[in-house]
């Protein structure tokens, strides 16, 4: 699965004013990663606001990435949830021949033991017609999927080929860089250290801030992958703080503030979700301005 190798962005749906979806703004978004050096793409993620979206939303943003994407990019299905049957009569319903893997958080809510937590993905993997990634954010599921969890599943079902890992913890990064299968994949999930872990034998990212600065997003992770550490690390200071702020007041209001600077797509978000504040779009916009 060496296609899952280097930058994935989990994009955003854009809404019009009216909060409706934006289908042009998503073909901009769409065209504007193939263009810029993104290795993948993944649908309907977190940051993709799914759970605000109807079925008859999902289907069409599904079907429209698909159709502009044609091919050119390898693509990831945000396909998970806290209900372990309706995830497997999903996989096991839906169409899913557009894509080359799923990408399942971790149950949410629930709070499930790490053995609930294995058992939930077993019956994912023994239903999934496509391999998996792992996604592993505690700070939205409320409950951290261990290493020795990680590691058990991975050694476990060979449909388990990676984990998005987004536990914003190195220590927890490299136990799984250290111990994994020669062939699993640990992708960060969390911007800020894509670089150190790609460095430490990492995938590369799926990331959020590459679908705002997919160029130099993207160079910096392949030169991790080739082992460029000086010149990675001059792109990761010159965006950094851009990374920051785009997080300042949670995702997406804020990759979608700078979104819309870049006149890729408008700022709207679903509540609960809001806008990004007047002073946050400010600080977003003179990044912009002077980056070069």
């Amino acid at each position: 699965m060496q296609k899952f190798k280097g930058t994935g962005v989990a994009l955003v749906t854009p809404f019009n004013a009216d909060k409706s979806v934006d289908y042009d703004a998503l073909e901009r978004l769409v065209n504007f990663q193939i263009e810029n050096g993104i290795s993948y793409l993944v649908v309907l993620g977190t940051t993709g606001e799914p759970a605000t979206l109807s079925k008859e939303e999902q289907l069409k943003v599904q079907q429209k990435i698909i159709a502009v994407n044609a091919g050119r990019l390898p693509l990831a299905l945000g396909l998970g949830g806290n209900n372990t049957m309706a995830v497997v009569e999903a996989l096991e319903t839906q169409d899913l021949s557009a894509y080359d893997a799923v990408l399942s958080v971790s149950p949410y809510y629930n709070r499930p033991t790490q053995e609930g937590i294995y058992q939930h993905f077993k019956a994912i993997s023994n239903a999934s017609p496509l391999p998996i990634i792992l996604y592993n954010v505690p700070g939205r599921t409320a409950q951290n999927m261990e290493p020795k969890t990680i590691l058990r599943l991975a050694n476990d079902f060979k449909n388990i080929f990676a984990v998005k890992e987004a536990a914003g913890d190195m220590q927890q990064a490299l136990e799984l860089l250290n111990n994994k299968p020669k062939d699993f994949m640990v992708i960060s999930g969390d911007d800020m250290i894509a670089l150190p872990i790609t460095l430490a034998g990492g995938s590369g990212v799926i990331s959020v801030i590459g679908q705002g600065l997919p160029a130099d997003f993207s160079k910096m992770i392949q030169l991790c992958l080739d082992g460029n550490e000086e010149l990675a690390y001059e792109l990761q200071h010159k965006m950094e703080e851009s990374i920051d702020l785009i997080f300042e007041e949670g995702n997406p209001a804020g990759i979608k503030s700078l979104l819309k600077k870049i006149d890729i797509c408008e700022d709207e978000v679903r509540l609960p979700l809001v806008k990004a504040t007047d002073s946050l779009q400010q600080k977003i916009s003179n990044f912009i301005d002077s980056y070069k």
